[in-house]
């Protein structure tokens, strides 16, 4: 069973690191972004989308994120493609079942919202025996630093 802090290179990091900087930079993020690639799963779960849509659904739960929508396809003769549109931003699932392989993207934006979590949600439920996760910080561009949002959901 894969969970967060297996999935994730330094759950809990509140700051980030730059080779040109000799210590911690504040964080001035925008979001988390996730890229999980999810291998040896279950191809029978891969090709459910009903299955896909519940896995989804509890991701963006346990990120702690809202679920606006949530599209799926089911391809023939066999896959899905699902997307969760967020408040927050969006989860999205690509799946060859003949393969047993699962792409993932989780991207996530407030202080609330924890990506590694929907990530090892769907790593658990796909029973995946092996997981590639590639995560980082988005960067606040200075355009969005200077605006006001409303409502402020990011």
């Amino acid at each position: 069973m894969a969970n967060a802090s297996c999935l994730h290179p330094d759950p809990g990091r509140t700051q980030l690191e730059t080779p040109s900087s000799t210590g911690p930079v504040p964080q001035d993020m925008v979001g988390k972004h996730c890229i999980l690639e999810l291998y040896d799963c279950d191809s029978s779960k891969l090709d459910d989308e009903d299955f896909l849509r519940a896995a989804m659904t509890k991701a963006a739960e346990r990120a702690g994120a809202t679920l606006l929508n949530l599209i799926t396809h089911q391809f023939e003769p066999q896959g899905v493609t699902g997307l969760a549109l967020l408040a927050e931003s969006h989860i999205s699932i690509h799946t060859w079942p003949e393969s047993g392989y699962a792409a993932v993207d989780v991207f996530t934006c407030g202080d609330h919202t924890m990506p590694e979590r929907a990530c090892a949600v769907l790593s658990e439920q796909l029973s995946s025996s092996r997981q590639s996760m590639r995560s980082f910080r988005r960067r606040t561009p200075v355009e969005v630093l200077e605006t006001t949002r409303s409502p402020r959901s990011c």
